[in-house]
């Protein structure tokens, strides 16, 4: 079982890496970045919305607020750098919450009606966030897989590298 110290670190973690590939996402034109590269979400603007989509669900899970998120594959925003301003807000939100975590919550579990299937399941809290930040490295792989494809590279993305991690 993962513990709160994960979970802070997953949070900072994720924010650096959203900043980055946002970073690089913003040398893109619109038109490059809403373009349908054949990827499961279609292009990078659709999987960054995606990204947010899941955050924003798993959040309204763990801390019971309502949640804000229409249909999967709706995108929440149409406009980069209105896209990019969530991104970061988000970030600061799930970095803020990751540290008032407790071992008790991580140990208990949630019931939610899945987005994908809409089946009804209750899962140890532990397991929806350790999927939750596997689901954001697993989307933002395939990111950074289509900027290589146009000739942009993300550099590093290993968590080894991030800033401050080393003992």
């Amino acid at each position: 079982m993962i513990d709160s110290a994960y979970c802070e670190k997953m949070a900072q973690y994720n924010q650096w890496m959203n900043k980055r590939l946002y970073e690089v996402c913003a040398k893109i034109n619109d038109k490059e970045r809403k373009s349908d590269k054949g990827a499961f979400f279609k292009s990078i603007h659709a999987t960054l919305n995606h990204i947010i989509y899941g955050d924003l669900a798993f959040l309204s899970r763990f801390t019971g607020e309502p949640s804000v998120v229409p249909e999967m594959g709706v995108l929440l925003y149409d406009d980069f750098d209105t896209l990019f301003k969530a991104r970061i807000d988000l970030d600061q939100r799930i970095v803020g919450w990751a540290s008032a975590l407790d071992h008790e919550w991580l140990r208990s579990t949630t019931t939610y009606t899945s987005k994908v299937d809409k089946k009804i399941r209750t899962v140890e809290n532990w397991v929806l966030i350790t999927h939750m930040f596997n689901h954001e490295t697993h989307h933002r792989g395939q990111i950074t897989t289509l900027l290589s494809q146009i000739g942009l590279d993300m550099g590093t993305t290993d968590l080894p590298f991030l800033p401050g991690i080393e003992a």
